[in-house]
């Protein structure tokens, strides 16, 4: 049985949030398991990475790989839109740009269900729009981005670039962020209904160099100023806040200054504030000008500034943000047990959606509906979306016959995320196994001989054996098989001291099992199963052992 979950998404009324990031120059292996050691330790898990996609950088199986390492390190990925560098400046994107973006970002499983966009990078900048600043075109650009995201999915979560709250009103170079905003909300105002949040660059300004309890514009609180002005220019909409860029460089003050400013603020302005979702500083890696000076790591080297360990060991929380959860339980199980019996079953589990199914993240099976006399399912380990992997449900049966239906489901903690549907069998009576076998170069039928007989099931697990059993004119009989059911496909072995094992199979019945092996030959003198150039060195070791051959 086959049972499919639909695209759907499982969370809490409240999704508990890691607000701790880091912003990445570059995706490395390194510099992931970097930003994890760091926005995840300290009792925190799910924290953010600011990436930065270039035109020319859409590569699908990259950008997959990059989403499904972030997954693995339980890090949020907030993409910034980006064009490429033309000169001293960046390429002005189009509208007309807006659809093969979407269809590259649409293509890609992202790693929760919220799919965060930036559109852009600091377009109060001329150098970041084509050598010249332009709000009503950014205006029209970004709409038609949002528009066209939104199109594909209403997941994408999308945010204006932020903005330089420090730039002066010096067109085409530069322009105000005041100026800048109005301008956008005179041209398109409509575009704040496509708006889902908004990033903000809360330097400590002027020159990087203020205090983290300095307040209001051009301060580590400059997203509060940008939500008043949005509310004086008429923005009603509620917007949370991510800060994609803050910080302060080494060059200024010392990596153990720069580690307490970020903490004091942490604690006294970001983590207090409901509206901040998310912060990211500026940069974990950069290793050449103009940002060399803001790296985390030093330059040319693996170290990392003291700061880095100071934000380590800031104390975070465990975020649970909303996945997507869609995938498919193979249930192929048998219709009829034996009483008395123990079991390992397979149960195959495919991964469609976004999430990592792990007992670690709180994954498991469960029985929903009926009950077992006994029975546990295996650990769920590391189930990586459009992959599969096999979960084992170990069952062991009561003594009486009986009717039984049970359900079984997917959760997630207490939650359940996907049902499997019911599994109806009922337990029946043990069945007798009758076998005959004969020895080589015996001409007469044996009686009293005993024979050990093994039964393997079809992925080689030994699931029954019984020792001693004496046959009566080459015939031996086992009164109770268990841990096998009807209409199972078994390897059963005869073995018998100093005669090579054969083996037959059979499909089990409720009665008339029976089977017959090939006779038996006398080549295993040192009893390991197998005959080889050991077994004359036994045999001239134990002379005796030549009685075998009369017949």
């Amino acid at each position: 049985m086959s049972f499919f979950l639909a695209a759907g998404s499982v969370s809490a009324v409240f999704s508990p949030n890691n607000k701790v990031g880091i912003h990445l120059a570059v995706p490395s292996d390194e510099d992931v398991q970097k930003a994890s050691d760091l926005v995840n330790s300290t009792g925190g898990k799910w924290g953010y990475v600011t990436l930065v996609i270039q035109e020319n950088d859409r590569n699908h199986d990259k950008w997959q790989g990059v989403f499904d390492k972030l997954r693995k390190k339980r890090l949020i990925p907030i993409i910034r839109i980006g064009t490429e560098p033309q000169g001293a400046m960046w390429k002005k994107p189009s509208e007309a740009d807006a659809k093969g973006w979407a269809e590259f970002l649409s293509g890609l499983n992202w790693v929760t269900k919220d799919r965060y966009i930036i559109l852009f990078n600091e377009p109060n900048h001329g150098q970041e729009w084509g050598g010249s600043v332009n709000p009503e075109d950014y205006a029209s650009v970004s709409l038609a981005f949002a528009k066209e995201l939104k199109h594909k999915s209403s997941d994408f979560f999308i945010m204006l670039a932020g903005l330089d709250a420090a730039a002066p009103s010096q067109v085409p170079a530069y322009e105000d962020e005041a100026v800048f905003l109005s301008k956008i909300i005179a041209s398109k105002k409509e575009i704040f209904d496509q708006i889902d949040g908004w990033s903000s660059h809360s330097y400590p300004n002027p020159g990087f160099a203020g205090s983290p309890y300095d307040r209001g514009r051009n301060s580590i609180a400059n997203y509060q100023w940008e939500l008043s002005l949005l509310n004086s220019l008429g923005i009603e909409k509620e917007l949370p806040v991510f800060i994609t860029e803050t910080g302060w460089p080494h060059s200024n003050f010392s990596p153990e200054t720069v580690g307490q400013y970020l903490n004091a603020a942490y604690e006294r302005v970001w983590n207090p504030d409901g509206r901040v979702r998310a912060v990211t500083p500026f940069v974990l890696n950069y290793q050449g000008e103009p940002f060399l000076q803001f790296s985390w790591q030093k330059k040319e080297s693996t170290e990392m500034y003291d700061h880095y360990f100071l934000m380590q060991g800031m104390a975070k929380i465990e975020g649970s943000p909303e996945q997507i959860e869609k995938g498919k339980i193979t249930l192929d199980l048998p219709k009829e047990l034996l009483v008395d019996s123990t079991y390992t079953l397979p149960i195959r589990l495919e991964n469609k959606g976004q999430a990592l199914w792990d007992k670690d993240e709180g994954y498991q099976l469960k029985l929903e509906e009926g009950s077992i006399v006994d029975s546990f399912f295996s650990d769920i380990k590391e189930v990586a979306p459009f992959e599969d992997d096999e979960v084992y449900l170990y069952i062991k049966t009561g003594s009486k016959k009986a009717k039984n239906k049970v359900k079984i489901s997917l959760y997630k903690g207490d939650r359940k995320v996907m049902d499997g549907g019911v599994w109806n069998y009922m337990t029946g009576p043990l069945p007798k196994l009758t076998f005959r076998v004969s020895r080589i170069p015996k001409l007469r039928k044996d009686n009293n001989q005993k024979y050990e007989i093994q039964v393997f099931d079809s992925k080689e697990q030994l699931v029954f054996k019984k020792k001693g059993i004496k046959t009566i004119k080459n015939v031996g009989v086992i009164e109770q098989v268990r841990n096998v059911y009807p209409a199972g496909r078994y390897r059963v072995v005869v073995l018998s001291d100093y005669y090579l094992p054969r083996q037959t199979f059979i499909t089990i019945k409720k009665e008339g099992n029976e089977v017959t092996f090939k006779p038996l030959l006398p080549f295993d003198f040192n009893k390991d199963g197998k005959f080889d150039i050991v077994d004359f060195a036994a045999l001239i070791r134990n002379f005796p052992l030549l009685r075998l051959f009369i017949p």
